[in-house]
């Protein structure tokens, strides 16, 4: 018989780039043709995790 499953753990590592956040924040840039970077921070889901905050296996 084979051996029963455990259940999965409920401590799962974090995600490198996000750090369980799920957002990431970066500034961006402005104007026309002399780009410049905002003071401002743009938020966006990250991409490593998908916004779970967990790192991906």
């Amino acid at each position: 018989m084979p051996a029963a499953k455990r259940p999965r753990t409920a401590r799962e590592k974090p995600c490198p780039d996000c750090k369980r956040a799920g957002q990431v924040s970066e500034a961006f840039q402005v104007g026309g043709r002399k780009k410049r970077d905002s003071a401002d921070r743009q938020e966006a889901l990250c991409l490593t995790c998908f916004g779970t905050g967990h790192a991906p296996e």
